[in-house]
């Protein structure tokens, strides 16, 4: 990460889009940030100003986001802002200010989240969360949160292989 980099933790307002381009994928979202404030004199929460943030994402972490993160979802993002400008279909000359997402995941302050490694080498098409975990049985049909297989808690193994509890090294 640069020394420029920004971190911004909301909602996504729909799912990721991912599409392919000369450069490798890409993946597309926007993230809904609001923040809430406590309103002393009327005794509510007062939700403030919202900020809606273009956020895109290149090659495997693009992949991994399409196929990981849904609309409605938080999320926390980190990466670096870019100011881009181009002509309108209407004339006018039009600057944006995106994030070029380096890292992403789900806020667990309000959900849990099962996390997959993805083996070296498997490459485009290869293991993902949803899909792999899909095909060994552990997720329902409607790609919602994973349902751990029988055994697949590497905690629940010997701890006869390693001094972190029997992984095998998986770590």
């Amino acid at each position: 990460m640069d020394a420029n980099s920004y971190t911004i933790v909301g909602t996504l307002t729909a799912d990721p889009e991912l599409h392919d381009t000369s450069g490798g994928s890409v993946c597309s979202f926007t993230v809904a940030r609001n923040d809430r404030k406590y309103d002393k004199q009327s005794g509510q929460w007062v939700d403030g100003d919202a900020l809606f943030m273009r956020c895109s994402c290149w090659r495997d972490l693009a992949e991994h986001v399409s196929q990981s993160l849904g609309k409605g979802q938080r999320v926390i993002a980190t990466g670096s802002l870019k100011q881009r400008s181009y002509q309108a279909q209407d004339g006018p000359n039009r600057t944006v200010v995106e994030m070029l997402v380096e890292a992403i995941g789900p806020d667990l302050r309000f959900t849990t989240a099962q996390v997959f490694r993805i083996p070296k080498g498997t490459g485009r098409g290869g293991f993902n969360g949803r899909n792999a975990s899909r095909e060994a049985g552990n997720v329902d049909d409607s790609g919602a949160a994973p349902i751990p297989a029988v055994g697949s808690d590497p905690f629940s193994q010997s701890a006869a292989s390693d001094e972190f509890g029997g992984n095998d090294g998986q770590w």
